[in-house]
């Protein structure tokens, strides 16, 4: 399969294109920094694009490639450019009929003790250094709503994205976080890449909003 993942060179991105390649599929990273792709296996193409400036560019790459990725994230400071950046790989999509893969944020999924909050809107739950980031992706969600007409799944991480092994094992889930054995709701970047890769390989041909985690990992 051929995918363009945009966003290459940042955790989640960077994990999904290893996994991309261990399974044997053709890969295009896509950075604003040319330079940061340096590292990527020679197999793997490089092209620098900055999304907002270049829309036609992002849709000429999804029409030569089966299927899109976004693991984009703004720098911070400028969190709320992810609903625009969400927004142009949506209409390539759109214009492109090429299914895309992007990944979201927890904001939008309920806590698991049946309180009805959302990680946003739960008191104390997030530090303040986070909530622009959780705001942006809370309105990046809603941003799906108004493509009934692509092929786009949204992968959204589980409350703490980390550092760790890869173990192929997680569990899927939909609107709601998915605690580990402590109630903590985590997976590591490779783990997340994995999943994200699986997504792929699997498809729907329809509209998804779906989380993962890990469950009981230390009683297995």
């Amino acid at each position: 399969m051929k995918i363009v993942l945009f966003g290459a060179t940042g955790d989640v991105g960077t994990a999904t294109l290893h996994e991309a390649l261990k399974r044997g599929h053709t890969v295009t990273a896509i950075a604003r920094n040319i330079h940061k792709l340096a590292d990527v296996p020679d197999s793997v193409t490089r092209e620098s694009v900055d999304v907002l400036a270049k829309p036609h560019r992002v849709a000429e790459l999804m029409a030569s490639h089966d299927v899109a990725v976004s693991a984009l994230r703004p720098i911070s400071g400028s969190e709320s450019l992810l609903v625009e950046m969400s927004k142009v790989l949506l209409d390539a999509a759109r214009q492109t009929k090429a299914p895309i893969y992007l990944t979201g944020g927890a904001a939008t999924l309920k806590l698991a003790d049946e309180s009805g909050h959302t990680v946003l809107t739960a008191p104390d739950f997030l530090p303040d250094a986070v909530r622009p980031i959780a705001e942006a992706c809370a309105k990046q969600d809603a941003l799906f709503d108004q493509y009934e007409d692509v092929q786009w799944t949204c992968l959204r991480p589980p409350a703490m994205l980390i550092e760790g092994p890869l173990t192929g094992q997680y569990v899927r889930g939909t609107d709601t976080l998915i605690p580990d054995h402590d109630g903590v709701a985590r997976i590591s970047f490779a783990d997340f890449g994995y999943a994200m890769v699986d997504l792929i390989e699997t498809g729907n041909g329809g509209q998804q909003r779906l989380t993962v985690g890990y469950q009981n990992r230390a009683a297995a």
